[in-house]
């Protein structure tokens, strides 16, 4: 069966995805390597405390840590990350959550961290009987005010995010991370969609780093914690807690294990250039175009390739326009949508192939075109 039959059986609509690894869309596209390797497992049986035993030390060579765990989601790491905070290896105050009771419950973030990927983060939090205690504003953060924050009494964590969708980057990461250990605070990274940078955050010395597997990594879904032996225990302790309905599959696991083994044998110049290459293609198909100033963009938080961005002389009905015609065309095209109110379309091309590059350029061309963006 091809992905036409497939969006044909279940009468679905077919998807050009420059949006990015992006959860709505499905996030992205695994091998025939990690899709099989999955589907082996759903065939098998596993003593499943095993599985997540290879998984951890595989985990652990990987990222250049002690110890990892695979849960649901990046969403659910978080969640049973401050449930590791606040109740530790206590059964009883695990069996508890989300009622903190008397422990240590505030978890520290920045405001400009406050992210909200399809539910705000502080759910996340609360989840697990954790308030959140926002440091700074939107648009910045002092190592001082954040050592405030740190001082307040009920303090179980710090919780830093490494996202493009954070409004500010400048924050020192590593500093404050050692501000939280001078006051014997864990500290937790949310660097979901930052797999391709998971040695450079643990180099913080955050005592645990949280990624989505099925992001860049594109294992089936998936959240991992990469740390210390120490946070990994409490983590996972949290399975015989809230952490029991956030469970990895044997599947998720396997395909894990799977997209690892593709990762270790990955030329990692030779794909740069495959994502320059498209990035080049799509701007040189573009440059005709009247209407729109193309160019490449860094990713903000330091992922190793580059986005393009357009930027729509009519602004942002203009922009919404252009959106609304690919979202509707076939297959829809979807893009990166959080600049629209600036006029700002960014495109992800890291999951497209270069067919699919050529198909984008040609239909943003017929959407720039129309006499109603002029």
């Amino acid at each position: 069966m091809s992905l036409d039959d497939l969006h044909r059986k279940y009468q679905l609509t077919l998807v050009l995805n420059a949006a990015g690894s992006f959860t709505p869309l499905g996030v992205s596209r695994s091998s025939n390597h990690v899709a099989q390797s999955a589907a082996l497992a759903m065939g098998s049986f596993f003593i499943m405390e095993e599985l997540q035993q290879r998984a951890s030390q595989r985990l652990a060579s990987w990222a250049g840590c002690q110890a990892g765990a695979v849960t649901h989601c990046a969403a659910a790491a978080i969640t049973q990350a401050v449930a590791a905070c606040i109740a530790g290896t206590d059964q009883a105050a695990v069996e508890a959550l989300p009622d903190p009771g008397e422990r240590k419950h505030l978890v520290v973030i920045p405001q400009g961290h406050c992210v909200n990927y399809g539910h705000p983060i502080e759910t996340d939090i609360r989840m697990a009987g954790g308030r959140a205690l926002q440091a700074g504003d939107r648009i910045s953060l002092s190592l001082s005010e954040l050592e405030r924050c740190l001082d307040e009494p009920g303090v179980c964590c710090l919780l830093l995010v490494c996202s493009r969708l954070t409004s500010f980057h400048d924050l020192d990461l590593a500093a404050a991370v050692s501000a939280a250990h001078a006051r014997g605070i864990p500290t937790v990274i949310d660097g979901a969609a930052q797999d391709l940078r998971v040695r450079a955050l643990l180099a913080t010395g955050a005592d645990a780093v949280l990624v989505s597997a099925h992001k860049h990594l594109a294992s089936p879904t998936a959240g991992l914690v990469l740390g210390t032996q120490a946070f990994v225990e409490a983590f996972r302790a949290q399975e015989r807690g809230i952490g029991r309905a956030m469970k990895a599959s044997k599947e998720a696991i396997v395909g894990v294990l799977a997209a690892l083994e593709e990762r270790d044998r990955l030329d990692g110049t030779a794909w740069k250039l495959l994502q320059q290459r498209k990035v080049d293609l799509l701007l040189d198909l573009l440059q005709p175009c009247q209407g729109v100033q193309s160019q490449a963009e860094n990713d903000p938080v330091g992922m190793p390739f580059q986005r393009v961005r357009l930027t729509i002389a009519g602004g942002a009905g203009a922009a919404r326009e252009i959106v609304r015609r690919l979202k509707a065309g076939r297959p829809s095209i979807w893009v990166m949508e959080h600049g629209l109110a600036e006029g700002i379309l960014r495109l992800e091309l890291v999951g497209l192939h270069e067919s699919e590059v050529r198909h984008l350029a040609h239909e943003l061309t017929a959407a720039l075109d129309e006499p109603s963006q002029h």
